[in-house]
């Protein structure tokens, strides 16, 4: 059954991620947990379908408070894909995003793309350490390394970023073959993007306590008292995007 293929494929790539990934999760939980407790912000941006990855770790219950999700609708896939497509591949674009989130010294920048080999994410994570930020990539080296960058620079995600964490995921992120089917079907980098995202701030958190500082953290609105307990940071946000904290 291919349903039951699918949670086999994701079991095993979430084993490869922690066996192989863990160290770069703490890693990057080092960093954002630095900038955190001096007052920075973690900001996440994704085109495509990897802009959910932004989404996952925003507003989340149990999530992080200093995070900002630099979400461009014109790189997101419901206003056309085939626009997005194109806008991905522009040159210059990422700068104008950039100055928009407020990106600044002391930030961490997470930059997640599968391939890594557009222009917007190797220009955003380039024009995120040109303002003094530490640029953290979420991609798929698998896909990654067989592929060439579209960027004028002649590099890929993975090759300007500070750190780098792989998915793990095959070339072309579908995973399963199909008798009679010459496409494979099934993307992977969703659901491990999602685990990572989750892990690396379980470890974010960690690393606050332990400093004892108390993580800003959300929790959910629809359980009691958690209006009032959210509410607290509703004035940092309306000052977006040059949120602090």
């Amino acid at each position: 059954m291919l349903g039951k293929r699918y949670f086999e494929s994701i079991r095993e790539l979430l084993n490869a991620i922690e066996k192989t990934q863990f160290e770069a999760i703490c890693k990057a939980a080092d960093a954002i947990a630095e900038s955190i407790s001096k007052g920075g912000t973690f900001h996440l941006f994704g085109t495509g379908h990897s802009h959910m990855m932004a989404e996952e770790a925003f507003c989340r219950a149990g999530g992080l408070v200093p995070v900002n999700a630099i979400l461009e609708p014109a790189l997101m896939l419901h206003e056309g894909p085939f626009k997005a497509t194109a806008m991905e591949r522009l040159e210059g674009y990422a700068e104008i995003i950039v100055d928009h989130a407020g990106i600044q010294k002391g930030d961490t920048v997470m930059v997640v793309s599968n391939s890594g080999r557009n222009v917007v994410p190797v220009e955003m994570a380039l024009a995120s350490k040109g303002r003094g930020a530490l640029v953290i990539a979420l991609t798929s080296l698998a896909h990654s390394s067989k592929v060439a960058s579209r960027h004028s620079s002649g590099k890929r995600l993975f090759e300007v970023a500070d750190i780098v964490i792989d998915n793990c995921g095959v070339f072309g992120d579908a995973v399963l073959a199909v008798d009679g089917l010459s496409t494979k079907v099934s993307p992977t980098s969703t659901v491990t993007g999602a685990a990572i995202i989750n892990a690396l701030v379980a470890e974010v958190v960690e690393r606050l306590v332990r400093a004892e500082i108390k993580p800003p953290v959300f929790i959910s609105s629809n359980v009691e008292g958690g209006d009032e307990h959210n509410q607290q940071w509703e004035p940092r946000f309306a000052g977006r995007p040059a949120i602090k904290w």
